[in-house]
């Protein structure tokens, strides 16, 4: 499956991006798919998960209560909506996906090639 990240952007403090990663290749609706990101200098962390049925999802407790995971499996399409952001926020954003993983944290096999989110005071 080959996934496209997009929706980055620029916004300030306190505004809200929804991301989206699109698949292509096979049905979506097959694989867990994960948002990480991955700020200058920084490792590459953890933000969001959603099962293939889109009922179970994992959020990091650095974001939750702000962001939220959701699948359209119609349209192969998962979103990461991100509201009060913050400038600690500002980093690249990557979406993952698996056939088979129990594990929300990963590994994932299949990656898109990340969208930048940049997050102004």
């Amino acid at each position: 499956v080959q996934l496209q990240a997009f929706g980055g952007g620029l916004v300030q403090a306190g505004g809200s991006l929804r991301l989206s990663c699109a698949a292509s290749g096979r049905p979506f609706s097959n694989y867990r798919v994960g948002w990480f990101r991955q700020a200058p200098g920084k490792e590459r962390e953890f933000v969001a998960t959603i099962r293939r049925g889109g009922i179970s999802t994992s959020i990091a407790d650095s974001v939750k209560g702000r962001f939220t995971i959701s699948r359209d499996n119609a349209k192969n399409t998962v979103y990461l909506q991100m509201n009060s952001l913050k400038p600690e926020n500002t980093a690249t954003y990557y979406c993952a996906a698996d056939p088979i993983l129990a594990n929300p944290l990963g590994p994932y096999q299949y990656w898109g090639q990340g969208t930048l989110v940049t997050v102004s005071s």
